[in-house]
């Protein structure tokens, strides 16, 4: 099979736009609705109440935006230890550190790649005052989510659950983001729909939600002046962004089935080479197949070493690395990444709490030994890589993809 450089770019996950988002648009712009009130927002925040099985959403100018209101909300101090998962990005932890909290971070787990409730128990262990949980579903996959509820509710800890990459992802039948006290999605452009940017605020709790109304627009008090008594932010969503959002969720489950439909393909499409497909709970949950990963077999590794910024790898027959397929995509104009660099490797949060299933794994952190990490989420970002994921690849593309992959392992 001759193979050249695609002459239109593969990307990772682009935004997928169907028309409708510029009616909504279009109307906010005629009646002159162009701040953070109008019906747009009314709409999607209706929506999303209706779509995720929550009570009440707010909408706000970023995910980030909502963690942030959703640790304020769990009562986040200055010096407060907060369990927060390792493998993710870091707008997951950020928001912690914006409260003056101290993340503390749990190692990941291999049935999911999502925080591990041995690790978790074992950090209750040892952190016994932490009454703060930030979890997150990885690449739009559910994590343990009974397990770490239940390690939770034992000792008293509220969950602030990061739906960002798991829009219409469920387990045991219902939706993510509906898991924790305070939850958290995300319409970011390369997200399963997209409003450019945006997120949601989403909880059950009435009071709450309306604490956030009022943070997010500066924190006015009801009085015929502007009158603040607390500390406010400019985060509510506009009414144009919600246009957009308005105008995708129409194509939620279209996005969703197409996601699934390229992750099943690598799958059967890389059976015979030494990797395996980023793992799921197959009996209690179904994912939103956002991103398409993949894990190298240790033994098929070649030699690679990375640094802060950058990477080096030996090519060796029979074997490959992320470096070399994520380089080889990029000469055939394809787009891949790396897996999401654990938070308790990144050098702003290198001397942060790290719980491994064996305790506390700070002294261990760069460890690397004979191609086996002594953490799990190390040997994740070590062996692992994000495929070509967006739903308008076609399946001639996808083709030429998996043979890239497969000529690195030649």
């Amino acid at each position: 099979m001759e193979i050249r450089p695609f002459e239109k770019k593969v990307w990772l996950s682009s935004p997928t736009m169907h028309g409708e988002e510029l009616k909504y648009i279009t109307e906010a712009y005629e009646t002159n609705w162009m701040s953070t009130v109008g019906a747009n927002i009314n709409e999607v925040e209706r929506i999303t109440c209706e779509k995720v099985g929550c009570k009440y959403a707010v909408a706000l100018s970023a995910g980030t935006a909502a963690l942030h209101m959703a640790v304020k909300l769990a009562g986040v101090r200055r010096g407060d230890k907060v369990f927060c998962s390792d493998m993710t990005f870091d707008a997951t932890v950020n928001p912690v550190v914006y409260e003056g909290g101290v993340p503390v971070f749990i190692d990941t787990e291999r049935d999911t790649w999502n925080m591990d409730p041995v690790a978790l128990e074992k950090a209750f262990e040892i952190y016994p005052e932490v009454k703060v949980v930030v979890i997150a579903h990885l690449y739009g996959v559910p994590g343990k989510v009974d397990e770490i509820g239940e390690i939770c509710d034992r000792y008293g800890a509220v969950i602030v659950e990061d739906a960002a990459e798991s829009l219409g992802a469920t387990y045991k039948g219902a939706q993510t983001g509906t898991f924790g006290k305070y939850n958290c999605i995300s319409f970011n452009g390369n997200k399963i729909i997209t409003g450019s940017s945006g997120g949601m605020l989403l909880t059950d709790d009435k009071d709450a939600a309306d604490k956030v109304r009022k943070w997010s627009t500066q924190a006015r008090e009801n009085a015929p002046w502007y009158q603040h008594e607390e500390l406010g932010y400019n985060y509510r969503m506009s009414n144009v962004i919600a246009g957009v959002v308005r105008g995708q969720y129409g194509h939620l489950e279209e996005h969703i089935a197409q996601k699934k439909a390229i992750y099943m393909r690598y799958k059967e499409g890389f059976k015979g080479l030494p990797v395996m497909m980023n793992p799921y709970d197959e009996e209690n949950s179904e994912p939103n197949f956002w991103l398409s990963c993949l894990l190298i077999d240790t033994e098929a590794m070649c030699r690679q070493v990375r640094g802060e910024r950058e990477a080096l790898y030996i090519s060796e027959p029979g074997k490959s690395c992320p470096t070399e397929i994520l380089e080889k995509l990029a000469e055939y104009n394809a787009e891949g990444r790396p897996i999401w660099k654990p938070m308790h490797m990144q050098p702003i949060y290198r001397m942060n709490g790290f719980v491994t299933r064996e305790g506390n794994g700070r002294a261990r952190t760069n460890a690397y030994i004979a191609g086996e990490s002594l953490d799990v989420g190390m040997d994740i970002f070590e062996r692992g890589l994000c495929l070509p994921s967006d739903n308008k690849m076609t399946v001639g593309e996808q083709d030429v993809v998996m043979e890239i992959v497969r000529r690195c392992f030649e």
